[in-house]
Order: C-alpha cells, then structure tokens, then sequence
C-alpha cells in the first residue's frame, strides 16, 4: 500500500517523490512537528497573551492569531475539533495507508472523520492539491476500514488558526487516482517538470531545474 505523504508527493512532483524515497530519514521537521502540535492547544491558545503566543511557531501576528480562533470557535465544527474521537490514528485502506492526526464525530451521527494538519500555509481559498490528495486518501483509507461511506475530511492549519473542509468530490477523487497512479509507477526518477513548483523543492539543487525567465517560458 502506499502511504498517505507520497500519495501527496506524487500530486505535487512524482520526480520529488523519487528522491524523497532515497532517503532513509522521512520524518516530519521539528519545527513542522511543533506546528502540528498547535492543533491540539486551541482552548488556551485562543485568549493566549501576545508575549505566550510570540514564543510559539504561529505564522501570524497574536492579534491575527487570536482572531482567527475566534473565528473558528464560533464554527460548529470547533467543539469536535478539540475534543476529537482519537488523536493520532493509523488508517489502513484498500490502497493506502498512514496518519489522521485527528478522528472526529461525524455530522448527523455518521462515521468519524480524518482531520489532517498542515504547518504551512493555506490557499486564499480551500487547499492545496497535494493536501487535498492526502485528505481524500485519509477519507476512502476510513471509509474501508468502517465499511461506511466517508465524504469528507478536513485540514487544518494550525499555525494559522485556519481549518477548511475538503468534499470528496469527482475533481478531488480523480486526482487522487491520478497520484496513486503516480506513485506506483515510479522506478526511476521521472522527468522533471521545471516550473513554478521547483523554486518550493527542496530537492531543486539536486534535481538539477533551473529558474526560467517569463520571456523564455513564453517563447
């Protein structure tokens, strides 16, 4: 089976995945690992002072950071955020596998849902596709697991204070075949793609893309 990260690996660079399985070391930053963290301190962290909150590794400002859960506490799917079924879950499917850091109550008493968290930035608008991929991965993983149909999943941002829901929709779900695809055809390193995702690859150096200008992507 193929773990929830390279499923999100191979939606933003299959030939990043390549290099990422060369190494014998995957595990998530420290810095990441604390941001992720925040996820579960929210009740205190929301009335927090701006000298507890500057200690901490939020991607805002404490007055940008204090409103934004404020925000989300006002939001009905706050209460099962904080209070999730289980923290931490392995989730094993049909064809993938890892990680939910959070298991939550379902609306109208259906099945649990997976709550993925992030340590970057969100999109002005839902997720980026490499999370939207992990999150349907972490949906369809539970749904086999519970043999009941999941819908959603959500991701959070927690050094951001921002959460967003992720529909399984058509688009989402075909992108997920399209990466898991992706990544079960990989057994050399695949051809790079030397656009706007490289300057973000930590792997940019060793890949060997260089940064195009404008007049030489348009010809």
């Amino acid at each position: 089976m193929t773990p929830f990260s390279d499923l999100a690996a191979a939606a933003y660079c299959p030939r990043q995945l390549y290099y990422r399985r060369q190494e014998s070391d995957r595990g998530v930053s420290e810095t990441a690992r604390e941001r992720i963290d925040l996820a579960f301190r929210y009740p205190e962290l929301v009335d927090a002072s701006d000298a507890t909150l500057r200690r901490l590794p939020i991607r805002r400002s404490p007055a940008a950071y204090r409103r934004n859960l404020a925000r989300l506490r006002n939001r009905p799917v706050y209460d099962r955020l904080v209070d999730p079924v289980k923290e931490r879950a392995f989730l094993s499917g049909r064809d993938c596998h890892g990680i939910a850091h959070k298991l939550i109550a379902g609306p109208d008493d259906g099945p649990p849902v997976p709550v993925l968290c992030s340590p970057g930035e969100p999109p002005e608008n839902g997720v980026w596709e490499p999370q939207s991929v992990r999150a349907v991965a972490a949906a369809k993983a539970l749904s086999w697991e519970r043999e009941r149909r999941v819908e959603e999943a959500i991701v959070e941002y927690p050094a951001v204070g921002v959460v967003r829901t992720v529909r399984l929709t058509t688009r989402r779900k075909a992108a997920y075949r399209r990466a898991l695809r992706a990544a079960r055809a990989i057994d050399g390193p695949p051809a790079r793609v030397d656009d706007g995702r490289c300057s973000a690859c930590e792997y940019q150096e060793t890949c060997g893309t260089r940064r195009r200008s404008i007049r030489s992507m348009l010809g």
